[in-house]
């Protein structure tokens, strides 16, 4: 019994991976092999640490080594827009890619998921790269607080990857206010400037709010080290005039960020949960099936939490 979910690899097994930097504090591998094994696909996902400069080497790697598809995490998620192949819908939304699918031409010229190739592998192949952040956050958000984005005010730290997904998505979905904070000026700017121009009607501030705020969320890196400061500056805004308190960070599971904002009376939850619902959709766009959501839960949950 003890061996019945251990992986079987063999010559046939086929890999998917994500790449990040840093990367060894993912959960992913336990929630995607675990879907795998309930799927029986013969399958493994691995996970490698891969520095920016070396991102397009490795994704044109993973690509002649013909893998099913990768996830990128930190800080991957805006170079890989310029690398790939193709770019999907769900990716030219967000200006992010955080899933590639590898694809291959099938006998009659039409581009097809590697998934979809049982024997002989195609030659001709590509990269396509999509984005399952954006709609991953809203999922969240609502099954972890019933929070609906409409006309609500919400301050954000963080402009990077994650963060400007996150801004961009909210403000699609009727944010009434926007506040930015980030470490680099010029990158809060480019991405006010782009919520503007695309939602006229969100107002976008790059500073603390001066009264209360519906959500606050922590889309930096602060909080991956115990060692990390607080990515907040609590002089200028206390987390007690927010209502939510949501970490995109799951590991830890409750950083600084989160303790302070629990002690000040939010409501809080990690990024146990975004990673879930973008991880369920990176699935489905490889596997061309429906993800086992439970089983994928469930496993998220033992790896992060241990086994209470």
């Amino acid at each position: 019994m003890a061996h019945q979910n251990q992986l079987k690899i063999n010559a046939l097994t086929r890999c998917c991976a994500v790449y990040g930097h840093p990367v060894s504090h993912s959960a992913s591998p336990a929630m995607h092999n675990a879907a795998f094994r309930h799927l029986k696909l013969n399958w493994v996902y691995l996970a490698f640490d891969v520095l920016p400069q070396k991102l397009n080497s490795a994704i044109s790697g993973a690509q002649q080594m013909k893998f099913i598809g990768l996830n990128l995490t930190v800080p991957h998620k805006i170079f890989a827009f310029e690398i790939v192949d193709v770019i999907d819908n769900s990716a030219k939304n967000w200006g992010a890619v955080n899933t590639i699918r590898f694809e291959g031409k099938d006998v009659a010229g039409n581009w097809q998921p590697l998934s979809q190739f049982e024997s002989e592998m195609p030659t001709e192949l590509r990269s396509n790269g999509f984005n399952t952040d954006a709609d991953a956050i809203t999922s969240a958000l609502y099954e972890e607080f019933k929070y609906t984005p409409d006309n609500t005010t919400v301050l954000i730290l963080g402009a990077g990857g994650a963060g400007r997904v996150a801004a961009l998505k909210l403000a699609s979905c009727g944010v009434k206010q926007l506040y930015i904070i980030n470490r680099t000026l010029s990158k809060a700017v480019e991405l006010s400037d782009e919520i503007r121009k695309k939602y006229p009607d969100v107002s976008v501030k790059l500073d603390y709010p001066s009264g209360n705020v519906d959500l606050v969320i922590n889309a930096t890196s602060l909080g991956l080290k115990n060692s990390d400061p607080i990515p907040v500056d609590l002089t200028k805004f206390e987390l007690k005039k927010s209502g939510f308190a949501y970490d995109l960070i799951y590991r830890p599971s409750e950083t600084l960020f989160l303790k302070t904002a629990r002690e000040s009376g939010c409501k809080t939850a990690n990024g146990l949960s975004m990673l879930l619902w973008q991880g369920i959709k990176a699935l489905e766009i490889w596997t061309q099936k429906p993800a086992p959501i439970e089983i994928m839960r469930k496993a998220l949950i033992k790896n992060i939490y241990g086994n209470t």
